[in-house]
């Protein structure tokens, strides 16, 4: 038996499978994220520690495991100490503090040089704009801390005592994908040389096993010894999981981040500055990535407006047509703006199209089929074939209406990934590749369904995208940002 621990934004899962992908036993355990201050997220690192022991206990069940393989959350700043505790709480993905770091790097173009440089376009949460916004406003933790890392090297170090990284989690922002090593041009142009020291060692693909310390043993109930794995951060380990191999195949992840990546086979940095190029465990690929902040947060912030709960999404689906009675919805309603398939830290949502006779489902149709247009426009940018495979993974797929919804909007089957939690799935996988132990990939990740479109909607959902696509371009340029900054 192994296990694979997905420790995400929200929920921190895992899962113990058998060799050939079966599932034995499933735990997750939500974590909190707070906002000290309007438009900041942070976690706290011992809560995160605490859940990843509390559901590899629970999926443990006292039987023998013979390999751990960890995914998590990227980007933000976690900041370490030299035995790995935090120094500060740490940063997230979907922190706003340091927008207006980005509008000034985007305005004096650091922001496009650094994208021709590394195929990665900055946003507030990024490493690089937080740690110039902790250089100016907290230096003293900056200079307490032995290592600036990601929520997967925090649980690495503490669960085997190692200072390490991966070459998917480092791609974004001071890594050069070519050479698949930091770039010292990057950090000059950032001018956060002074902090390279702070930057984990990227270990080699795939990454080695590592025994799991006294320490770790104690949080996990594993032996000590046990065969760690830190495999590639979420978005990539959810590729793996969900069986995503063909270079030109996409994957949507309906999750905390709408994550909508395509699988490339080379390194393209002459496009429209947007999203991120992630170095894949694979020599020779890498996953051109648009990953929206217009997730399932969006639809609970539209449930939680009309008084409605995640198990009504099905009923209020039904109970409204294809194209919502003409309301559409820019859902781009993430305090840190929007990272993709543009980037602008002003970034705000609108409901256009309402009227008195607007109902509560159709505010919440609008809202999935906005997310849809997102999702359209995210794979475009990507770079999606014509031909391409798309699967589909995260928590919004349990939805089967949404599910039916984002392939109508798309016009696209869509394959769902195997469940339950593809990212672990991934993270098992990637455990086994690095043990030298045989993976059967078709079997692992056969998918669960497909879902078709239907095609007598392609014209209300093309006109529906060409009317999305041209509010979101009358509206960029004129958002009210953090801190209520006119743009």
């Amino acid at each position: 038996m192994l296990i694979g621990v997905d420790a995400g934004t929200s929920v921190v899962k895992a899962v113990a499978f058998t060799e050939n992908g079966e599932v034995l036993r499933v735990a997750g355990r939500p974590t909190r994220t707070r906002a000290p201050h309007p438009g900041y997220a942070e976690q706290d690192l011992e809560e995160v520690l605490e859940a990843v022991g509390a559901v590899i206990r629970k999926v443990a069940a006292d039987e023998p495991v013979d390999l751990l393989g960890i995914t998590a959350q990227g980007d933000g700043v976690w900041l370490l100490d030299g035995d790995g505790r935090q120094v500060r709480p740490p940063i997230l993905w979907s922190d706003a503090r340091a927008a207006e770091i980005v509008i000034a790097w985007l305005a004096s173009g650091v922001a496009e040089r650094a994208f021709r440089l590394s195929g990665n376009m900055l946003f507030p949460g990024a490493a690089a704009p937080i740690l110039a916004w902790l250089e100016a406003n907290e230096p003293e933790s900056l200079r307490a801390a032995t290592t600036a890392g990601y929520c997967k090297d925090a649980i690495l170090q503490r669960l085997t005592g190692a200072r390490a990284t991966d070459e998917s989690d480092a791609s974004l922002p001071f890594f050069d994908p070519r050479t698949r090593a930091y770039s010292d041009e990057l950090l000059d142009l950032f001018g956060l040389s002074a902090w390279t020291g702070l930057l984990a060692p990227v270990d080699p693909s795939p990454a080695p096993l590592r025994p799991l310390s006294a320490e770790g043993a104690a949080l996990t109930g594993l032996p000590v010894g046990l065969p760690v794995h830190a495999g590639p951060f979420d978005l990539c380990a959810t590729m793996i999981g969900a069986g995503v191999g063909r270079a030109g195949d996409a994957l949507v992840i309906l999750g905390t981040t709408l994550g909508c990546g395509v699988l490339v086979d080379r390194v393209e940095t002459d496009g429209p500055p947007a999203g991120m190029l992630l170095c894949m465990p694979e020599r020779g690929r890498w996953t051109r990535v648009m990953p929206a902040m217009v997730g399932t947060p969006s639809l609970e912030w539209a449930l939680a407006l009309t008084g409605s709960r995640r198990d009504d999404v099905d009923h209020l689906l039904d109970a409204s047509p294809p194209g919502a009675n003409g309301m559409v919805v820019l859902p781009f309603l993430a305090p840190a703006g929007e990272r993709a398939p543009f980037v602008d830290p002003a970034a705000r949502g609108q409901l256009l199209g309402l009227s008195l006779e607007s109902t509560r489902s159709d505010i919440v149709r609008a809202v999935c089929e906005g997310i849809g247009y997102a999702t359209r426009h995210c794979l475009q940018s990507a770079g999606l074939g014509t031909e391409a495979r798309v699967f589909l993974s995260g928590g919004g797929v349990r939805a089967a209406r949404w599910r039916q919804a984002l392939a109508d909007v798309l016009q696209r089957p869509l394959a769902l990934a195997r469940q339950p939690e593809t990212g672990a799935r991934g993270a098992a996988m990637a455990a086994l590749t690095a043990a030298g132990r045989p993976v059967d990939a078709e079997a692992w990740t056969r998918p669960d369904a497909v879902v078709g479109p239907r095609e007598n909607l392609a014209t209300l959902y093309d006109e529906g995208f060409a009317f999305y696509r041209d509010r979101l371009d009358a509206a960029r340029g004129h958002w009210r940002g953090p801190l209520g900054a006119a743009r």
